[in-house]
């Protein structure tokens, strides 16, 4: 699983698999439960077509875990820059952008070059 997540960025290699694992925390730190929760990403080109969307995957809910897997197929795109961000959609509705965390930062996926073509 190759990547990388830091600030404001996402980094894959083309067509590889990748999982993003996140712990929702309140903000006295203790788990959110997570259970009816949705957790969406999408990545845009530069004129704002979405080149993929990706939902979450519960990793265990009741503890705030939750995980996004990229597959090879949504990796595989042209290498360069999209623009992104994270929504989580609590059960009651409410909506809050996770990543970037900084509400003055946008979101970038990074797709970089692969050497190794699968035959």
């Amino acid at each position: 699983m190759s990547g990388t997540i830091n600030n404001n960025l996402i980094t894959v290699r083309q067509g590889d698999s990748f999982a993003l694992n996140f712990e929702i925390k309140d903000k006295c730190g203790k788990p959110v439960n997570l259970t009816g929760a949705t957790l969406l990403m999408q990545a845009r080109d530069a004129a704002g077509n979405v080149m993929f969307s990706l939902s979450g995957t519960p990793v265990d809910a009741a503890k705030g875990k939750i995980a996004l897997l990229f597959t090879p197929t949504q990796t595989n795109i042209n290498v360069g820059d999209y623009v992104t961000d994270i929504q989580l959609t609590g059960a009651d509705g409410s909506v809050n952008t996770i990543w970037p965390a900084n509400v003055n930062q946008i979101g970038t996926l990074r797709i970089t070059e692969q050497v190794t073509i699968p035959a």
